[in-house]
This record gives structure tokens, sequence and C-alpha cells, in this order.
């Protein structure tokens, strides 16, 4: 797999960002104004990475974990005084390699892109049939769970798209999360994900049973 290194402006949030997913973000500090427009006039690309330490905003800059996902600018709403909502996808994982936080009011990292290794085509496929029964299972929990009134989409045909869906949906902590980004192959992401989907499973049913002994959602407010 060819590995590529740049430059890359830097968003470290309070969210694990993968390949494929969604996300939006309200941009309204100034430097993340700054930085946006720098992106809009290049490539439309910047990186987002999980903050190890420190926080998001009108503070110091924070230290962000080193491997993140680059992000791409998909739909941006001007706001008034040149605040934005941003609407990215997380396309490639990347490797922080090194930090600048002097050349501009925002972070630039040189990264390298760090791709998900097949880690074995037989092994793999084997391990994606046993763990898919128990993805679909935990999502329609999480429908159940949530009073919506439809049954989750099919999961893909593709092995990895699978392993990144779980990820992103798992309501587990982020720096748990995170783990699943810095895995070296896919192999990896499905052995540390079907220890985690027992563990959820087994909450989400339990929470559930709790809900129905006690007739009210689980989500409710009262």
């Amino acid at each position: 797999m060819d590995v590529n290194v740049m430059d890359l402006p830097l968003f470290p949030l309070n969210v694990v960002l993968f390949p494929g997913m969604p996300m939006q973000l309200h941009i309204f500090e100034e430097r993340y104004k700054e930085m946006v427009q720098v992106c809009l006039r290049s490539n439309r690309i910047f990186g987002v990475a999980l903050i190890h330490d420190g926080v998001e905003a009108s503070g110091p800059l924070p230290e962000p974990y080193k491997v993140g996902c680059m992000a791409s600018i998909v739909d941006i709403q001007p706001l008034e005084e040149g605040r934005m909502n941003l609407t990215v996808v997380g396309r490639e994982r990347i490797q922080i390699l090194s930090l600048d936080r002097e050349s501009a009011p925002y972070l630039i990292g040189k990264v390298e892109t760090f791709p998900l290794k097949d880690g074995g085509e037989e092994s793999l496929h084997q391990v994606a049939k046993q763990l898919r029964p128990k993805i679909e299972q935990y999502l329609q929990l999480l429908v159940r769970l949530s009073d919506r009134q439809r049954e989750p989409d099919p999961l893909p045909d593709d092995p990895k798209l699978v392993a990144y869906l779980a990820a992103i949906l798992l309501q587990i902590p982020l720096a748990e999360k995170q783990t699943f980004l810095e895995v070296e192959t896919i192999t990896e992401f499905y052995d540390l994900l079907g220890g985690i989907i027992d563990r959820e499973l087994a909450l989400l049913r339990a929470m559930l049973s709790e809900s129905s002994r006690d007739g009210i959602g689980v989500f409710s407010r009262n």
C-alpha cells in the first residue's frame, strides 16, 4: 500500500473520526475560521484527531493522539461574523509524525497516510462472517432502545466498511474508540471488535430488559 507524507492542518476534537464517517462541525473560533479558509483555497482537506490532553475551544492548542483521520469538506453553510457550519466526511487514516505550533494559529502536522492492511484475506472473511450477525443484533437493539419505528439499513458487503461502521456506532468511551483507529490490520480490528461487541450486546440486552420492566423508554427524561 502506498504511504504519502504531507503537511496538513489539524483540528483536534473530542471525537474519533473514521473513514467514511460524516460529521457536522460548527466553526466559530478565529483560528479555525482561518484554517477552513486555507483549506477551501486548496484541497478542502484537514486532519481530525482525538484530543489526548487539553480542550477543544478557547484555550491553548491541545495535544492530539498520534493517529487521526483526514476530513474532506463536502458542504459549507456560511453564518454571521465569519462563523460557518461544515459537513465533512472521514477519508484516509493518518499518523502524525510531528507538530508545528508556530507557523499558524492552529496546529499543522507532518503526517503520513496510515492505510488499514488486509492481514490475510481468507481469515478476514471467516472472522467477518462470524461477527456479522452480532453486529446486526447490536444495530437492531440500538434501534429498539431509541424507540425508532424502522429497521436498521442492511450492512455493506465489504468487511472493512462493516468494521468501520460498527466502530462508529458502538456506544463506548472515546479512548476505546481510538484503539480501533490505531490498529494496523483489519484482522486486528475484528479481533478487538469481537470482544467489545459481546460486552456491549450484553449491556444493551440488560438495558432493554430494564426499560421493558419499568415501562419507560431507556432514554426517557422522566
